[in-house]
């Protein structure tokens, strides 16, 4: 055994993107010689607080992983026995996720009782320092969560940026968000439109030409925007449909009343619950691009997950996106208004599939766990 690596954040049987993130990491430290287990949430958000439907998976857990739901994200009594329980521990390092400020009380606190062995070095993993949709506390919870830690990893220029706003001296490194490759392999389109069909009944033929919404709906994330694209009369004669596809994570009336107003139900396939991970690639597969017209943007899940299913990408101009999605390359990027989105939609269906392919398989290379297993580990040796 190389080492041990302790990875802090949910896992399952919670769900989401950030658990799927978690377990696979804990994968590629796993099969690179080290002793990796999870300690995820027993309670990660009160449920008034939480936007969804559930915080739970049915799915099974993830074969040859621990995972312990040892973590009460509201009682500081619980990040107090956690913490100690880690500090006697000493794991070599810790490898911390942050995400949202509220999490900062419970993991900051924690993270001070583990620095006490004087052994364990302490890497975050800063999906967000400066969140989406801003509350108060914000600016003090991330503060507190960020002195508790020895180095940081980002996944996009704008958040090493709003790093350094908060921490200029701590070792930090920019790598990009691995592929989730953990959802089964690429499948034909044909295949994936036929499951749709009977999963449960959807009007889509294998002749269709589909974009894809994937993801929680919430408001930065622009479904609003491209709803008014797709109400575009050059969008109605060229036959393409929108398929959405994940769970609303905020009130789902709005964007019925838009539906409705604009005259495109017709136009749109809704899947508004949420994507077990058995599904996912049915999804991705089924449709020629993914469109992601975001409002803001740190990085994406759904970036990722689209270069693992070889899947063209028309983005937003806003945040990391563009670099993560080279213009008339492996996608295209539009400014996050209407009339441009319903402009680069065209474009796509003008220039085809093909035409992306080669670029997006080249580019997709960059995007390896392993390179951010590396990555962890250089800058381990980089603490003081």
């Amino acid at each position: 055994m190389k080492g041990s690596v302790i990875i802090i954040g949910p896992a399952h049987p919670l769900r989401g993107g950030l658990a799927t993130f978690d377990q696979r990491l804990a994968t590629e430290f796993i099969q690179e010689g080290y002793d990796c287990p999870i300690y995820s949430f027993s309670l990660q958000y009160p449920s008034f607080l939480f936007p969804g439907t559930t915080q739970y998976t049915t799915e099974p857990a993830p074969a040859g992983l621990t995972i312990l739901s040892r973590i009460n994200s509201v009682n500081p009594f619980n990040w107090y026995r956690v913490g100690e329980e880690l500090r006697k521990l000493r794991p070599d390092l810790i490898v911390v996720r942050y995400w949202l400020p509220v999490m900062g009380p419970a993991l900051g606190t924690i993270l001070r009782r583990v620095r006490r062995n004087r052994h364990t070095r302490i890497i975050a993993i800063t999906d967000n320092v400066l969140p989406h949709e801003r509350r108060p506390g914000d600016v003090p919870f991330t503060r507190y969560f960020l002195k508790s830690c020895d180095a940081f990893i980002t996944m996009s220029e704008k958040v090493m940026n709003d790093l350094r706003l908060f921490q200029k001296i701590r070792p930090a490194r920019q790598v990009a968000h691995p592929l989730y490759d953990n959802f089964g392999e690429p499948i034909a389109k044909q295949v994936a439109r036929e499951y749709l069909r009977s999963h449960p009944p959807a009007a889509i033929g294998d002749a269709d030409k589909i974009l894809l919404f994937f993801g929680f709906i919430r408001k930065y994330k622009g479904l609003d925007i491209l709803l008014e694209a797709m109400a575009d009369e050059r969008i109605r004669a060229a036959g393409i449909k929108l398929m959405v596809a994940g769970e609303f994570y905020e009130q789902a009336t709005p964007y019925r009343e838009q539906i409705e107003r604009l005259g495109i139900a017709d136009l749109l396939i809704l899947r508004t619950d949420f994507i077990p991970d058995s599904e996912v690639k049915y999804y991705l597969c089924a449709a020629d691009a993914v469109v992601q017209p975001y409002r803001n943007a740190t990085q994406s899940g759904v970036t990722p997950l689209a270069y693992h299913f070889e899947k063209p990408m028309i983005v937003s101009n806003v945040g990391g996106l563009p670099a993560l999605v080279p213009h008339e390359k492996v996608g295209l990027v539009a400014e996050p208004e209407p009339g441009p989105l319903a402009d680069a939609i065209l474009r796509f269906f003008q220039l085809g599939e093909d035409y992306f392919m080669d670029n997006l398989r080249r580019e997709k290379e960059k995007y390896s766990w392993s390179r951010l297993v590396d990555t962890i580990l250089e800058l381990s040796r980089d603490v003081q």
